[in-house]
């Protein structure tokens, strides 16, 4: 019933203008920063170890402002979910797409990290070719369904549950299909190794290159950005990496988690602090969270 009633807000909510609809986000965002006192203290942990060069005021100025792009990646899915596909291109740019476009037919991964937009810049690109993608199954059927139809509007789109592995990603791949790739969380030790981000051991799977190898793939970094005051979104495909992958899974772990870490810094307030991206530890060390 909760999940029903909050989509039936932001199928309402939709039809604002995009300024207001950021404002509406945003004091969500700061309803879920006052009560979701889990969420924010795992927030606050995150800033504290990957950011120590900041002072404590500094760090929560920077959660609110976190807390405040949530809200408004939330209620401005709706647009992605129900707005026509001319309001989605007008809201959000592409930049670097020629990077993308000169690949055409050849196995493609889009890294696309964690940041809160990442759902804005799979679906601008839908409105231009087709992807693959994998999605998380979420405890509500409801929005479970929701996620998908809204993922696969524009398009052919191919959305594969994390749960199938990679067998259908690598199969898309062959197709030509880019495959719009999130390895940047903690999925647990299983084919995971240590790695730093931000000074920090982090547990990371390895499916980049790994994946890159088998389909003999080149590697694309897509980022989204949020812009301020409702002016909309940027997605920017960046250039192919060279020498990618190398003979040593773990350097190229490591350049990802370094190319990540860049983003994250130029952007800080959009990168997902309230995920428990430390919780698998080394050997003997306490848990985080």
């Amino acid at each position: 019933m909760l999940a029903r009633f909050g989509l039936a807000a932001m199928w309402m909510l939709h039809f604002l203008p995009l300024a207001l609809l950021a404002r509406a986000g945003e004091s969500l965002g700061m309803l879920f920063y006052a009560f979701g006192l889990e969420r924010r203290r795992v927030c606050l942990l995150n800033l504290a170890r990957c950011l120590p060069e900041l002072a404590a005021s500094e760090r929560s100025a920077l959660a609110r402002r976190h807390f405040r792009a949530v809200g408004r990646s939330l209620l401005e899915r709706g647009i992605l979910w129900w707005a026509p596909r001319e309001r989605i291109v007008r809201m959000v740019r592409i930049a670097g797409f020629e990077h993308l476009r000169s690949l055409a037919g050849q196995p493609v991964i889009l890294l696309a990290p964690h940041f809160v937009s990442l759902d804005v810049g799979f679906a601008r690109l839908a409105c231009e070719i087709d992807l693959a993608s994998i999605y998380a199954n979420q405890k509500s059927r409801v929005m479970n369904r929701m996620l998908l139809a809204g993922r696969t509007r524009f398009g052919a789109q191919r959305l594969y549950s994390r749960q199938d592995g990679v067998r259908p990603a690598l199969a898309a791949l062959k197709e030509g299909l880019p495959f719009y790739y999130l390895p940047d969380q903690d999925y647990g030790p299983r084919d995971a190794m240590f790695v730093p981000f931000f000074g920090v051991p982090a547990a990371t799977i390895t499916g980049l290159s790994r994946l890159a190898r088998l389909a003999d793939a080149r590697v694309v970094p897509c980022v989204t950005r949020m812009l301020q005051g409702g002016e909309g979104y940027v997605v920017t495909c960046h250039p192919a990496w060279e020498s990618f992958p190398s003979e040593d899974v773990a350097a190229d772990t490591r350049r990802m988690n370094a190319f990540v870490e860049e983003r994250v810094r130029e952007m800080p307030e959009q990168y997902f602090w309230t995920h428990k991206r430390f919780k698998t530890r080394p050997a003997g060390e306490a848990k985080w969270y």
